[in-house]
């Protein structure tokens, strides 16, 4: 195989979501650490494994401005690449209101509280109540 064949079947190969090591409540004690460590308050993490093939945990947290709710999305996004877990997907960063990160098997939702009480989706998603953070303000 020629050094041109061998950078192209390198940049096909897939891309793992995830190493071997790690399983999808690996990524979960992730981002609920990050998020506690960035200061996000009212964390509420949703079961939906077995529930929604959307994905395995939904964390729905807040920021206390649109500021600390993009820095918190870009820095989780980074932490979650910089694990192994692949490149997190994330939509909403330019108005920062609400952001959406999707990780694979957690998908996160940052709001500014005013945004978050008013679609309220702990209460559209929990089947039987979210579970709160303990330490979360």
């Amino acid at each position: 195989m020629t050094q041109a064949h061998t950078a192209l079947a390198d940049t096909l190969k897939p891309v793992a979501s995830m190493p071997a090591d790690m399983n999808h409540d690996d990524l979960h004690d992730l981002i609920m650490h990050q998020l506690d460590e960035d200061q996000a308050q009212e964390i509420v993490s949703i079961p939906l494994e077995g529930k929604s093939s959307v994905a395995d945990h939904m964390v729905i947290a807040s920021g206390r401005s649109t500021r600390q709710v993009a820095s918190m999305a870009q820095k989780l996004a980074e932490k979650v690449k910089q694990a192994g877990f692949g490149p997190a997907r994330i939509e909403g960063l330019p108005a920062a209101d609400w952001v959406l990160i999707d990780a694979g098997d957690v998908v996160v939702h940052l709001f500014r509280p005013e945004v978050r009480s008013f679609y309220n989706l702990e209460r559209m998603w929990s089947f039987e109540g979210g579970e709160k953070a303990a330490g979360s303000a």
